[in-house]
């Protein structure tokens, strides 16, 4: 049929294709600034909800500022340039002044801990900026980023004539989106072709709409600039900076040290030097009187320190598992011993839990080496990248995996003793004997209140090692990991040799002395959340959600459409359900198939693909009756509230994987044809739009709910936001 002229001179044609191509560069560039941002705003990488969010909240401002005459698309230019010039200053400042420090919740006594935060110690510092003041500034500024989006999305509903044939169009958009993302991700294309992606899409919609200037354009060419030139170091030559799926990674060639998101992470240390740690559990396994470890798996294998040091000792086989392919890519190529060159190492990039559940080998060690991630599994839930891997399930599954005589050995600097205390008594519990913990340096006791450094946890019920410690009180283990392999440790000092190189320090097990009860709480598949003291929401997150919350009111204030307004309460209820949904379906995916980016990526193409199966289904059956479909949405969602998450990681494939998806996904589908018939009727279609993902922005900070609540019980809050959907009158 031909194209009818639609408002502002662009036909039905060229309205459709603005829906496709808004939909891929909102989707786009969320993904893009989640990543720029988490990388280069100090400490953001913990809160990445922060910039997804502020994204939601943009777009909902702009389909509420449709009818408006500002365009505010054509001060995107100037916009991303104040935002990006708001990135540089602050790091600067951060880099160049060492009295200023930022405040992440109180490091000396959190209620959550951030590893890599605790560098300056606020307390001594000239000037504290308080984190949430940084996240509540670029909220503001990420959103106003993209209100022009917003803006040209709602004016694009309210010119299609087929409200859900349009949304179908951005639905399908928001899925090239997310492909493309993902296939640039996996290339490890650097930041300046994600924005180069961004910006032409952007400039061909300021073209489209005559706003094109040469201002503009050069506007756009210089941020593009500074996100090809700008690493935040200094010497190019002595730094080599790539982009993982996960991270912005700084290798230092001079010392072989890798910065992860401006936050050390580790480094390359060769066994003639340094890094007798890694040696220990081989060396108390030598001097106790076991035989060598034969088969070992690595899980955190990074760079490859922990195999280099396994190899010196006699295994026959290392499944070396690392989830970041340029870490892991590092430590092939520069490790000094190059141990991944090794026959006997056999490299995995998987996620670690995901590995430990699909293999069937058996191990005489599996090791969890320094697994901190310094990063959110996603923008959606207050997990990280090894939140999985400290829960009992977890646990239970390395038993599973350990021969008979099996050790299980975990080491950090877990920075607070009801940490370390939560960990030993999960691993009592699963293993059924009192673990090890040797604090480096020596404590005679350990309580849930005081800092700790590097620790090592060794469970496994072989008690060879303890009977060991039991005979002899201390081991002593050289900082020069090859003075340790002539010397039997368990030695008295005055009966060494004396070495020519290096210093020797004290281990013995430490006794636990529980003083507070964060030590108890243990964490599972449902509260999988070892850094945080209990169950509670964190204060730092109360502040958060309330900065957040009214800067976001305040933003809606300013966009809203003038005169008396009133949002669609439907449309909003509706919408911040969906987001816990999402963020469901999201932990639920990574426990089945492992918290990788690849996973995450096919979990958003899924549920954008069962929205897009709902829009066709309510174009097909126009008499959609939403009595049934809220049914069939509340009873999935009620079930899985009622089934644990762990009844599902056992059995056949039907048991273990189909069921679990169908109740983590197939409420979407459900949730999909309940605002597809909705929007379908609506009178203004960028307001009803406007105020679903404003209802988003809200299920988003409901999510922070989680850490109280745990997973299961937080559907209970996307039902009650449901049931209120339902109580709310449509507008026709």
């Amino acid at each position: 049929m031909p194209a009818t002229k639609m408002a502002e001179g662009l036909n039905q044609r060229q309205v459709g294709l603005n829906l496709f191509l808004v939909g891929f560069l909102i989707l786009f560039l969320e993904l893009a600034c989640i990543r720029w941002f988490s990388a280069k705003v100090v400490f953001l990488q913990f809160f990445t909800n922060v910039v997804l969010l502020a994204s939601f909240l943009g777009m909902s401002c702009g389909c509420l500022a449709a009818r408006r005459s500002t365009n505010w698309l054509a001060l995107f230019p100037g916009l991303v340039l104040l935002t990006f010039a708001a990135v540089f200053l602050i790091m600067a400042a951060y880099s160049n002044w060492g009295g200023l420090a930022v405040d992440v919740g109180h490091q000396a006594s959190p209620q959550e801990v951030f590893f890599g935060t605790e560098v300056r110690n606020p307390d001594l510092a000239q000037f504290v900026v308080p984190i949430e003041a940084i996240a509540g500034l670029f909220f503001v500024l990420i959103a106003l980023m993209f209100v022009g989006l917003g803006q040209t999305l709602g004016r694009a509903f309210d010119a299609y004539p087929n409200r859900v044939a349009g949304y179908s169009l951005n639905i399908g958009g928001s899925l090239a989106g997310i492909v493309g993302f993902s296939l640039l991700s996996f290339a490890q294309a650097p930041p300046a072709v994600w924005f180069l992606v961004s910006f032409g899409g952007i400039a061909y919609l300021l073209y489209q709409d005559k706003g094109l200037s040469i201002m503009r354009l050069a506007t756009l060419v210089i941020v593009l600039a500074f996100t090809g030139l700008y690493t935040g170091v200094d010497n190019s030559d002595v730094h080599e900076f790539r982009w993982s799926p996960y991270y912005a990674v700084d290798l230092n060639k001079s010392n072989d040290e890798i910065t992860v998101n401006n936050i050390g992470h580790q480094a390359m240390m060769p066994f003639a030097e340094r890094g007798s740690s890694y040696s220990l559990i081989h060396l108390l396994q030598k001097h106790s009187g076991g035989a060598p470890f034969k088969d070992v798996m690595v899980i955190g294998a990074g760079s490859g320190n922990d195999l280099a040091h396994a190899l010196r000792f006699g295994v026959e086989r290392i499944d070396a598992v690392e989830i970041d392919p340029v870490i892991q890519n590092i430590g092939i190529n520069r490790h000094p011993d190059k141990p991944y060159q090794d026959p006997r190492v056999v490299p995995h990039l998987d996620d670690g839990r995901h590995f430990l559940r699909t293999t069937d080998r058996k191990y005489d060690l599996v090791i969890y080496a320094l697994v901190d991630s310094l990063i959110l599994h996603s923008g959606y839930a207050n997990i990280r990248l090894e939140s999985y891997l400290f829960t009992e399930q977890a646990f239970q599954d390395v038993r599973r995996v350990l021969k008979q005589d099996g050790i299980f050995v975990m080491y950090n600097y877990y920075r607070q003793g009801w940490i370390v205390q939560r960990v030993a008594e999960m691993a009592k519990q699963v293993f059924g004997c009192d673990p090890l913990v040797l604090p480096l340096p020596y404590k005679e006791t350990l309580t849930s209140s005081e800092t700790v450094g590097f620790t090592t946890i060794i469970a496994g019920c072989n008690p060879r090692i303890s009977t060991a410690f039991r005979d002899h009180g201390k081991f002593w283990l050289n900082s020069v990991p090859p003075e340790n392999l002539a010397i039997d440790g368990f030695d008295k000092p005055q009966d060494k040799a004396p070495s020519a190189r290096g210093d020797w320090v004290p281990l013995a097990p430490a006794k636990l002395v529980v003083d507070n009860e964060g030590a108890k709480q243990s964490t599972s598949d449902d509260w999988p959340f070892l850094y945080v003291s209990g169950r509670l929401i964190p204060d730092l997150t109360v502040r958060s959600m309330i900065l957040l919350g009214v800067l976001g009111l305040g933003l809606v204030y300013l966009f809203k459409p003038k005169g008396a307004w009133r949002p669609n309460s439907r449309m909003f209820f509706l919408g911040a359900a969906f987001m816990l949904l999402e963020t469901k379906a999201v932990v639920q995916m990574a426990l089945l198939f492992g918290s990788t980016w690849l996973v995450n990526s096919a979990v958003f193409f899924t549920a954008l693909l069962l929205i897009l199966a709902a829009n066709l289904y309510v174009i097909k059956v126009p008499s959609t009756r939403l009595a049934r479909h809220y049914a069939g949405l509340l009873l999935l969602l009620a079930v899985s509230v009622l089934v644990p998450l762990d009844t599902f990681l056992s059995g056949g494939i039907v048991w273990r994987y189909v069921i679990p998806c169908a109740l983590a996904l197939g409420p979407m589908f459900f949730a999909g044809v309940i605002f597809a018939r909705t929007f379908r009727d609506e009178a203004n279609p960028d307001q009803a739009f406007g105020s679903n993902i404003a209802g988003s922005v809200i299920g988003g900070l409901a999510e922070s709910c989680s850490t109280l609540l745990g997973f299961r019980y937080l559907l209970l809050v996307a039902i009650g936001f449901y049931l209120l959907s339902a109580w709310m009158p449509s507008r026709k």
